[in-house]
């Protein structure tokens, strides 16, 4: 990564805002959108996730990507690394046939699927979202890649939100890596 690498991250942080008591009351919401609505933050925020795939997870084959917002990234990213675009979806959401895994939630259960056809055994995937909070749907979408015999290189999201300790349920050795950390 270049010498400018923590300015340019600094520069992105300053353009995500926060929004109290967001969806409910008690939360502090952290919007993605407001840095991205913005031309030049899009190329920085692509360039910094370049560069730090480029340094951290040089090996892949393909970014998977997590609904709904990690689909922003995924494309994007995986055309620049000229690896394969993985969308990782909800129950229902994928025609053909597909690889399903189930997983607890804090109120329930909930569902994720990929094509069974776009991942094959070996295949080098590294997952993307925006934000890493309890790491619940990180944490399903790796069981659920290590159930196709793909290989989870690791996780990258713009966001984390350090204190609710989502790095612990991500599956020990899966490298987690987030841009901006919040307490």
């Amino acid at each position: 990564m270049d010498a400018n690498y923590d300015k340019r991250i600094a520069e992105l942080k300053s353009k995500i805002k926060s929004y109290p008591d967001f969806p409910k009351k008690g939360i502090l919401f952290w919007d993605i959108f407001s840095a991205v609505s913005d031309g030049a933050t899009c190329r920085l925020l692509q360039g910094l996730l370049a560069d730090t795939v480029r340094s951290r997870f040089p090996d892949i084959d393909a970014v998977v990507g997590l609904e709904s917002r990690g689909f922003l990234f995924a494309f994007s990213l995986a055309a620049e690394l000229g690896v394969g675009c993985l969308p990782v979806r909800k129950k229902g959401k994928l025609p053909g046939d597909v690889v399903s895994y189930k997983y607890d939630l804090e109120y329930g259960s909930d569902i994720l699927e990929i094509q069974k056809d776009s991942v094959s055994p070996g295949l080098k995937c590294l997952i993307v979202d925006d934000l890493i909070a309890t790491g619940g749907s990180l944490s399903a979408a790796v069981s659920l890649l290590k159930t196709t015999g793909a290989d989870v290189s690791g996780c990258l999201a713009v966001l984390e939100l350090v204190s609710l300790n989502g790095r612990k349920n991500i599956p020990q050795g899966i490298p987690v890596y987030s841009l901006i950390k919040y307490d």
